[in-house]
């Protein structure tokens, strides 16, 4: 009885989350644009989530000028299809409305082709890789033990090592990139306007100031804090409230 309830309960929150997205579609088509921000809104509340549902809502957040809410959701759509150019497309046209130009220090070396490698693929990706090059993996054993002469044997034990080294690489890759992810707290500045401290203190000197829509990155928490780190390496502490963290 209880599986029933369960599966009525998920029906019903999956039809009205699909009866929102159209009325938000609707909505932004008729230029009704804070009206469909509601409905957009509204599925989220529900714990439905999707890269077009952000997208969609980015969008009417932008047609609004609100900056700050267009990038934020932009992000979060990236988060779940990272490869999506018509996302990246328009984040980069919100990011025009931004005050703060913050240039980008362009990582170098061993490390930067690892993560260049690693971040080709979704973690999860890497690990379905692995799971596959082991399903054949084990298909060249079979063939390798069963096999009747000295030149199968030869190429099914070469098919057995290159399986076995894209396995090792695929669950290393994966396990990189899922660190990544998980040490990577990205965030968008909410406030219009606020100062960044020296330390995490209200009367401590003035780092520097930031606007709305500016993505930092989240590498500590104290109290109501959190230290930041500008995309070109500058350091500071921002109050909580000013951010709101993409993950």
């Amino acid at each position: 009885m209880k599986n029933l309830i369960y599966i009525f309960l998920l029906i019903t929150s999956t039809f009205f989350a699909q009866t929102g997205f159209e009325k938000g579609n609707e909505l932004y088509r008729k230029d009704q644009f804070q009206e469909a921000v509601v409905a957009y809104e509204s599925i989220l509340k529900t714990k439905k989530e999707s890269a077009e549902l952000y997208f969609n809502l980015a969008n009417a957040y932008y047609k609004l000028n609100k900056v700050a809410p267009a990038i934020y959701n932009y992000e979060k759509a990236l988060l779940l299809s990272p490869n999506d150019k018509d996302i990246q497309n328009n984040l980069a046209f919100a990011q025009k409305l931004q005050i703060d130009d913050i240039k980008q220090v362009p990582k170098v070396g061993f490390s930067k082709l690892i993560q260049d490698f690693t971040s080709s693929y979704h973690y999860n990706t890497w690990g379905w890789i692995a799971v596959g090059f082991s399903t054949l993996f084990l298909l060249f054993f079979i063939g390798y033990y069963f096999s009747q002469t000295t030149l199968l044997k030869r190429v099914f034990f070469v098919g057995m090592f290159l399986a076995l080294l894209v396995i090792v690489l695929s669950v290393s890759s994966a396990i990189f990139e899922r660190s990544n992810y998980e040490n990577d707290k990205p965030a968008i500045v909410f406030a219009e306007i606020t100062s960044v401290k020296t330390e995490p203190k209200q009367d401590a000197p003035d780092a520097f100031m930031l606007h709305e829509g500016t993505k930092v990155h989240v590498l500590e928490t104290l109290d109501n804090w959190k230290k930041i780190e500008l995309s070109d390496g500058t350091l500071g502490w921002i109050e909580q409230s000013a951010i709101k963290e993409l993950k």
